[in-house]
């Protein structure tokens, strides 16, 4: 499996193929919701690219990038049984930013005003910097992002129109441990107590959309919390129903139209995000 660290490298080996290329972008910490994405990505391109990096424009807090995990040798072993088909580009903070750190300023409308948009400043900024930073080093034909961070992959999309790129993104479904868990670079972050309590998030989203279409949103949203601060390792950052096209939180749902669930809970200092689509009411 070849391993490079520049895009010029890489560029010369993606040009001597001329075939589809997939790009997965992570921030490595891989686990198997990513090996979800490269094997989709394997089985619709001839290469496919698998991008490690930890970008640090998308971090509002310092702390949360001291504790990401670095894991890149055991990223490569896990990336090991689609080696026939994988490059890895594993780019230093030099290769990526050689003027120094910056993100652009975009304008994505409604898509990056809540939620994470609204708890997180500057954050999707960072995200779209990078991501089209790697569009550009990498020229995919396809990328590939999970469902888990749904904001992200609209964000991403809206990106690609605006800057008329010329790639499909793919959108991939959550991957969940067998208790329901999304799974998540920080999900080993978490203390055991603190595991045993998280899939308690996903157990209350599905409760919800069980009974969503009698509910009204401000009902849920207590519902919600009650639930899952019963648990004391668990603090609910945010909780909403928004639509599903524009991303906007709404208090009533409307016949016609499609919605998710969108939720931040801490465990501990750990952050974990999930998201349930009700679908179309």
């Amino acid at each position: 499996m070849l391993v490079f660290t520049t895009a010029e490298e890489l560029s010369s080996c993606l040009k001597s193929q001329s075939q589809t290329v997939g790009l997965v972008p992570t921030m490595g910490a891989l686990h198997l919701g990513h090996l979800a994405l490269v094997e989709k990505a394997c089985k619709e391109n001839k290469w496919v690219v698998v991008s490690i990096y930890i970008n640090p424009t998308q971090f509002n807090n310092t702390e949360d990038l001291e504790k990401y995990p670095v894991t890149l040798e055991k990223d490569l072993q896990l990336l090991e049984p689609f080696h026939k088909q994988l490059l890895v580009y594993s780019p230093s903070n030099q290769e990526m930013y050689p003027s120094g750190f910056f993100k652009k300023s975009y304008d994505f409308g409604t898509l990056t005003k809540h939620m994470e948009g609204a708890f997180r400043p500057g954050h999707y900024d960072g995200v779209a910097t990078v991501v089209e930073l790697l569009f550009k080093k990498t020229t995919p034909t396809k990328a590939y992002f999970g469902e888990k961070d749904f904001q992200q992959l609209q964000v991403i999309r809206a990106l690609v129109k605006q800057k008329k790129l010329s790639l499909s993104i793919v959108e991939c479904p959550t991957v969940r441990e067998k208790d329901g868990l999304a799974m998540s670079s920080r999900n080993q972050l978490l203390t055991t107590i603190q595991r045993q309590a998280a899939p308690l998030i996903y157990q209350t989203l599905e409760s919800l959309k069980k009974n969503a279409f009698t509910s009204d949103v401000s009902q849920m949203e207590l519902y919600f919390k009650k639930e899952l601060e019963q648990s004391d390792e668990l603090k609910v950052e945010y909780f909403c129903v928004a639509e599903t096209e524009n991303l906007v939180p709404v208090t009533t749902l409307e016949k016609g139209k499609k919605y998710r669930f969108f939720t931040a809970v801490f465990a501990g200092k750990t952050r974990l995000i999930d998201t349930v689509e009700l679908g179309r009411i």
